[in-house]
């Protein structure tokens, strides 16, 4: 018997940062965590230069990055060779991660719980990512999945646009 779950009503994926060369670094769009239970940052680094790649969670009060700032620490994990392993390995929480210099494709998840990584008590409930300047060879790519809160769901799916 099968699972009941749908990962677009469960876990709705949502693209922050289209894939694209990052020499100078780029801001996503904001996206509400209002309705979220936990929300993944996920972030893909195809490394073909030695230049590391910061990358950097902001959080804000709305969608048009009223007041952004960095998350508070939050849950890492990593793995640094896709092409070896799919194993992630949990790094140190903390509010932003450093890739290695070295030539792989790399998958980085932020694992966010909205009242710990966000200043909710502030009124912050969006959430961007920045990668900092690297290197055109550099591309990086990143999505959202979120776990809504079920009295969120209704007739429609809640967004993260709004």
């Amino acid at each position: 018997m099968g699972v009941q779950f749908s990962l677009p009503a469960q876990l709705p994926p949502s693209v922050l940062l289209p894939a694209a060369t990052d020499a100078a670094g780029r801001t996503s769009r904001y996206a509400d965590l209002s309705n979220a239970v936990k929300a993944y940052l996920i972030v893909e680094v195809n490394q073909g230069n030695a230049a590391t790649v910061t990358i950097t969670p902001l959080q804000a009060k709305d969608t048009s990055d009223t007041g952004s700032k960095a998350i508070n620490a939050s849950p890492i994990w990593l793995v640094d060779d896709t092409s070896t392993s799919d194993a992630f390995v949990a790094q140190t929480p903390a509010a932003s991660f450093t890739t290695d210099a070295t030539l792989k494709d790399k998958l980085i998840i932020f694992e966010l719980l909205p009242e710990a990584a966000l200043d909710i008590a502030n009124g912050f409930k969006t959430i961007a990512v920045e990668t900092g300047a690297s290197n055109a060879a550099n591309i990086t790519r990143a999505e959202l999945v979120y776990l809504a809160n079920i009295q969120a769901l209704g007739a429609s799916q809640p967004s993260t646009f709004n």
